[in-house]
């Protein structure tokens, strides 16, 4: 695919606002020509409630119609199995920034079980570290992996240091904080406040503070190949990176 087609212009340049199904269909298209007979791993990052999953799930439907019955395979893995154990996670205290960012995950086990065999053309790779409910660390049964599939993996930090160099493409989801507040609060009640039903919880100064520290340390808008406006169910805008949200809340 040449860097000036039509579906690469619409994809990757900044754009107005255009209806979900065509930005997924556009963007799968352009994915399935990109290292052909050979693994492609795809981030997709973005705050607390950007919609990471879903659009990640989205995109793995449109990959599948994209490709046809004899397409590559589609993987999908999910941040939020590697997560460390609470005693990790909160060493620094509940309500840290710091400890959101620098503990919530565990990249040495996600590297292991996920990038490492991914990227180096193992046949099998594990999609499961961690189980958040339990605290419980897994060591699942390994998940075959063709040799030309493509692999999406959603999750908070995507970009950072350690991480970075393994994306073959990746995708940063905008969100204003006040919209993924609300969404979060819809999801699970979380970043709502000090207390929770009793319980107190981290709330804003953890998740959004941590956040911050993320963005100041990795600008992931500048280093995602495609940054996206989530802000809307139903469209999605293609931004230039230095437009950000992040930016203007600094």
């Amino acid at each position: 695919m040449q860097p000036h087609d039509p579906v690469t212009r619409q994809v990757l340049h900044p754009h107005p606002a255009r209806k979900r199904n065509a930005v997924m269909s556009d963007l799968a298209v352009l994915l399935l020509s990109r290292r052909p007979g050979r693994r492609l791993l795809v981030a997709v990052d973005g705050v607390d409630g950007a919609g990471k999953t879903t659009f990640a799930d989205e995109l793995a439907v449109a990959l599948s119609s994209a490709g046809g019955a004899a397409g590559r395979q589609i993987l999908r893995v999910g941040m939020d199995d590697f997560h460390h154990v609470r005693a990790v996670r909160h060493r620094r205290g509940r309500c840290s920034p710091e400890g959101f960012w620098l503990d919530s995950y565990n990249l040495d086990q996600f590297t292991e079980y996920v990038l490492a065999p991914l990227a180096s053309g193992a046949a099998a790779f594990r999609d499961r570290g961690h189980d958040l409910s339990t605290d419980a660390v897994l060591a699942p049964e390994p998940v075959m992996a063709a040799k030309d599939a493509v692999v999406l993996i959603d999750g908070l930090f995507l970009h950072r240091e350690e991480l970075r160099h393994y994306w073959d493409f990746s995708v940063f989801l905008d969100v204003p904080f006040d919209v993924t507040a609300a969404r979060m609060a819809a999801r699970d009640g979380t970043g709502t406040g000090p207390r929770q039903a009793g319980v107190l919880t981290p709330g804003k100064d953890r998740y959004v503070g941590g956040q911050q520290l993320y963005f100041a340390a990795a600008d992931p808008a500048a280093r995602a190949d495609l940054v996206l406006d989530n802000s809307r169910a139903d469209t999605l805008r293609v931004i230039n990176g230095s437009g950000a949200g992040y930016r203007k809340q600094g």
